[in-house]
């Protein structure tokens, strides 16, 4: 068997017989093909409920020491319940109040 073979003796091995002349021109190979491929059909969208970055701190707050306990509620943009304290307590400070409690922090649904 011979190791050497023609050009189109290859472009039969690699792409198969075909039975129109090929042009001069270009190889086959550097010629794009026209292939439509299928368009996926769209799927509709279920419309979710817009996730709320918000939780809710409640503390309770005196204005003294051992004094009358007010529960002060504050809803914070964010995620971190550190940061939601933080920005509760600061709230209770605007308001004049000098001591507080962190009795819960939860998420708002």
């Amino acid at each position: 068997m011979s190791t050497e073979l023609s050009e189109e003796e290859m472009r039969q091995a690699l792409f198969g017989s075909s039975n129109q002349p090929e042009p001069e021109s270009a190889p086959k190979w550097l010629e794009p093909e026209a292939v439509a491929k299928p368009q996926p059909s769209p799927k509709p969208r279920s419309v979710a409920k817009p996730l709320s970055p918000k939780l809710r701190v409640v503390l309770h707050v005196t204005k003294e020491f051992e004094g009358d306990v007010e529960v002060f509620t504050y809803d914070a943009n964010t995620l971190s319940t550190l940061v939601a304290e933080q920005e509760a307590k600061n709230e209770a400070k605007k308001k004049r109040f000098r001591y507080f409690n962190v009795m819960s922090v939860k998420p708002i649904p």
